[in-house]
């Protein structure tokens, strides 16, 4: 396969990755020697089962293969999701990391949040400022750069209300409230 330019994989896999319901956010094509490799990201809305991407990497390499100006040289395929380290340069991948913390750098700065609601062209984030949460809204337009940051502990109810609720798979907010009830032992048991 002579290395196809992004151009081209684009061109050719749109369509094809739309109708099975998926964005095709990114294609990454590397010489390597006489071999290619074909980096494919995909992501929808409602998250991806990764059971279903060997379907969709097969039906890409049927299309691949069912073209002649790749030739009939090696390649690689690989069809992923995007990683946790993936900037938000959308706003579709702004909607999906409602509820998660980002750190944003803007002419302003940088500044740690957890996303709220998308609204048109600014996107409503929480933060946390001496102990306070308050609410901001920031133009998608001012953002340099956001990228989503690994949590080890859950986030608040009070956060998660003030950025939209829990949504999709995002982790239930810790409730510090909350009384755990454990079963005590019976009597003469060694539990």
């Amino acid at each position: 396969m002579p290395v196809p330019s992004k151009e081209r994989v684009v061109e050719l896999l749109a369509d094809l990755v739309r109708e099975r319901g998926y964005d095709l956010e990114d294609v990454n094509v590397v010489a390597a020697g006489k071999h290619s490799a074909v980096r494919i990201m995909v992501d929808r809305e409602e998250g991806i089962d990764l059971d279903a991407l060997p379907d969709l990497s097969r039906e890409i390499s049927d299309a691949f293969d069912a073209v002649t100006d790749f030739g009939e040289a090696p390649y690689t395929l690989e069809v992923t999701t995007p990683g946790i380290d993936r900037p938000l340069t959308e706003a579709r991948h702004w909607r999906r990391a409602r509820g998660r913390k980002v750190r944003i750098e803007s002419a302003e700065g940088k500044l740690d949040a957890r996303v709220g609601l998308l609204d048109g062209e600014s996107v409503t984030v929480v933060i946390k400022e001496k102990g306070v949460l308050s609410t901001r809204s920031i133009a998608l337009t001012d953002v340099v750069k956001a990228v989503v940051q690994v949590e080890f502990s859950r986030p608040t109810a009070e956060e998660m209300d003030l950025a939209g609720g829990v949504v999709g798979s995002r982790p239930s907010p810790a409730n510090t409230d909350e009384i755990v009830d454990v079963e005590a032992p019976e009597e003469g048991s060694n539990k």
